[in-house]
């Protein structure tokens, strides 16, 4: 902690006045969770004792001197440690505590040579160097004038940042939330903080709004404040996106963010009142109900709403020899279509919008391989996109043809100046295409909708494929399921299931969960089968058997192709369990591999990982090093390829991309033998193994299974209870979300 914030703190009498202070070198890191800043480190004291520190000492480094208050205490099991309450950081002074410091790597871009080299000709003066004249280290033998001014950004970045994290700590505030509020403020983060907390939270920041209301209270903020109000009403709109609301009732806004606040209702309406006269939310009536949105769910519907009625209304004139062009579609494909399906053809042929649904096996790739030989006849260039990395990639596979990701497509990326997402494919740089087919659809929210929308260009056509009776997307609204229901659209929805589907008991037991029946469990002839399981750690103990050796022996599928799900997180038969014991199985420690350890997680070489944020800004080089490129999004699974314990950094390999994380962004990553469900949507692997024991009745539901049964392409295994699987088919439960988009298309000539 810097002086003017122990001043301040002394002053609000936050400061201890009768602890201990030890003053000293670190020599040794023995253990630093990145996560939340905790650190076990040695302490070179300057009366000549060594000291065990630990406590929230974020980014400590071999070399830099410390001044830390606290208190001794032992441990059970490690003995005598000095517990850290508050610490200020003083710069390593003499050249030999420079050196060590330098050559610990605590800067991006020195090693212990070149920091050799620096600290032979600046000397004393080295630090000052690298902070106010970077430029002058491209005097060395080594360094390049942008690695110059590199090394110099990192410098000032890593020490600000270190001081809002021992601030934000000394808070009971997230230590990785000062990464993005650094990012963001800049020096004067703290200052700007002590004016008004609840600038954390600002979107993009998303801070846990409990941590700052207290950080906030502490700091003398009144209950009724105007600030705490606003952001009270705020945190209320912007959390329910969580949970799939594009929009709250105005009684229900009211009435909860008085209880989160504690405060009268009087005093929300005052702030909604405020928050509508500066435009931070907006106010709707909807089927007689008052309705508060954030402004940009607001524009997305209002504008999805007419673009999606102009697509619906734009009519083509008939190809010439369509039915000829059908008949060649169908023998390309090798099929006769039904007739369910030559409409499907016929209606895209002529219309700007076709939305196309149905189950598993009622033939929707069928669909999109014939429009895609309709549209190459009629000379009308398309474009393939689907929601996630693992759904552009099978959709490349079923139709021949490339597939990206809409964030892709649209050409992603983060503003460098607010930290927030754009794309740079929008209303003024369109896509060049005449048609655009998205696959998955239950899985894209409204927000990703209009920024997809607008960025197809006028009179193109529009082609959307999904299935709604699986899982609603992740963010808010369920655009796909709106379409069908407001009965304004051109859709087709596919019934039949074709007779070779017929022959898969996955396809057929989907069905009947779907239609609220039990999945057939006692066929042991076909691809679907149940494992009854005893207790929790019996579910475990089978699926690691049945990924380790029973599959690959029996079957001949290899553990790359098997992939576990579960509904839930927790217990033993839940991911994080399973994640550690099918790690242990498949990819145990060997001599020679490294592995490293994040928090609870232990990231080992060889091992099965997924990303689970979008980075827009991490950059990829593909395999063979014939391109770069940036962007690696939530869902992408890949196989951790090495780890560099020295120069901090880990390798994942995404199909045939690599990418290289600094071990500050390991908590973007997870164990992915296990993952849950709703992690594996627009996923299709070759085996699939599900966990079916107790859990949540919002995660036992009949969208879950039947999302999970349909992840499978060959082979499916339950294994757990037949009481939870028919817990979960009968459980028919949707989660009511507030959404306004089928109310706007049915009402369109009203906007």
């Amino acid at each position: 902690m810097y002086n003017y914030d122990k001043e301040r703190l002394e002053g609000m009498g936050l400061y201890p006045m009768e602890m201990e202070i030890l003053q000293g070198t670190v020599s040794g890191v023995i253990y630093q969770n990145y996560d939340n800043g905790y650190t076990v480190l040695r302490l070179s004291c300057t009366d000549g004792q060594t000291a065990t520190v630990v406590g929230t000492i974020p980014l400590p480094a071999v070399g830099e001197r410390l001044m830390v208050t606290g208190k001794w205490s032992t441990h059970a099991n490690y003995g005598k440690q000095f517990e850290a309450e508050f610490l200020e950081r003083l710069m390593p002074q003499t050249t030999n505590e420079i050196l060590q410091y330098l050559s610990s790597r605590a800067i991006k871009g020195i090693g212990p040579k070149i920091a050799a080299r620096i600290v032979n000709r600046f000397g004393d003066e080295t630090l000052t160097v690298i902070e106010r004249e970077p430029e002058r280290l491209a005097e060395i033998t080594g360094i390049s004038d942008a690695k110059a001014q590199a090394i110099g950004e990192e410098f000032r970045l890593q020490f600000g940042m270190r001081h809002l994290m021992e601030f934000f700590s000394m808070h009971h505030l997230p230590a990785e939330l000062a990464v993005k509020t650094y990012k963001r403020y800049g020096e004067s983060a703290v200052d700007l903080l002590y004016d008004d907390p609840y600038l954390l939270m600002d979107e993009g920041l998303e801070a846990p709004f409990g941590a700052v209301d207290k950080f906030a209270i502490d700091l003398g903020v009144d209950g009724e404040d105007p600030r705490r109000v606003d952001a009270g009403i705020l945190f209320e709109l912007r959390y329910n996106l969580t949970a799939g609301h594009s929009f709250l009732p105005k009684d229900k806004l009211v009435a909860i963010t008085a209880q989160l606040l504690q405060i009268t209702e009087q005093a929300v309406w005052h702030g909604l009142n405020r928050l509508l006269d500066t435009e931070q939310i907006k106010e709707d009536t909807l089927a007689g109900i008052s309705t508060i949105y954030l402004p940009q769910l607001y524009t997305a519907e209002q504008y999805c709403t007419r673009r999606l009625m102009e697509f619906a209304e734009t009519v083509f004139p008939v190809p010439g020899q369509l039915e000829k062009k059908l008949s060649i579609a169908a023998r390309e494909g090798g099929i006769a279509y039904s007739e369910q399906q030559a409409q499907a053809l016929r209606e895209a042929a002529t219309s700007g919008l076709l939305v196309v649904t149905g189950g598993p096996g009622t033939g929707k790739t069928t669909i999109v391989n014939g429009i895609l030989s309709l549209y190459d006849q009629l000379g009308i260039k398309c474009l393939l996109a689907a929601p996630t990395g693992r759904a552009a990639k099978r959709m490349t596979e079923v139709t021949g043809r490339d597939a990206s990701t809409i964030h892709r497509l649209l050409e992603a990326g983060i503003d460098p100046h607010t930290g927030q997402l754009f794309f740079a494919k929008d209303d003024a740089n369109p896509l060049k295409t005449n048609a655009v087919i998205v696959d998955e659809m239950s899985m894209v929210d409204i927000q990703l909708l209009y920024s997809l929308m607008l960025a197809i260009p006028p009179r193109a056509r529009l082609i959307l494929v999904g299935d709604p009776d699986q899982l609603p997307p992740v963010g808010p609204g369920f655009p796909f399921s709106d379409m069908l229901r407001s009965g304004r659209l051109p859709s087709v929805r596919l019934t039949e299931i074709f007779r070779q589907a017929q022959e898969s008991l996955i396809v057929m037991n989907a069905h009947r969960v779907n239609h609220g029946e039990l999945p057939e469990l006692n066929n042991v002839k076909n691809d679907f089968f149940f494992l009854k399981a005893n207790s929790e750690l019996a579910v475990a103990q089978t699926i690691v058997g049945l990924c380790a050796t029973r599959l690959p022996k029996n079957m001949g599928i290899q553990p790359g192709d098997i992939q576990v799900l579960s509904p839930t997180k927790k217990g033993e038969a839940g991911t994080v369990h399973l994640n550690k014991m099918l790690q242990d199985s498949l990819n145990p420690l060997t001599p020679g591999k490294k592995e490293r350890k994040y928090g609870e997680t232990c990231f080992r070489e060889g091992d099965r990982v997924m990303q689970i944020r979008n980075n827009y800004d991490i950059l990829w080089k593909k395999s063979d090093g014939s391109m770069v490129g940036a962007g690696v999004f939530n869902g992408d699974v890949g196989t951790i390829l090495a780890i560099d314990n020295d120069m901090e950094t880990l390798t994942v390999r995404f199909d045939d991309r690599e990418v290289d994380y600094d071990f500050t962004q390991l908590n973007e990553l997870e164990l992915a033998y296990a993952m849950t469900v709703h992690k594996s949507q627009g996923s299709e692997y070759r085996a699939v193994v599900l966990s079916a024991w107790n859990g949540s009745p919002y995660l036992l539901s009949r969208s879950i299974l039947y999302t999970a049964i349909t992840r499978a392409r060959e082979l499916l295994i339950i294994v757990g209870r037949t009481e939870t699987i028919a817990i979960m088919t009968q459980n028919a439960k949707v989660n009511r979300r507030y959404t306004g988009l089928k109310l706007r298309l049915q009402n369109h000539e009203d906007l």
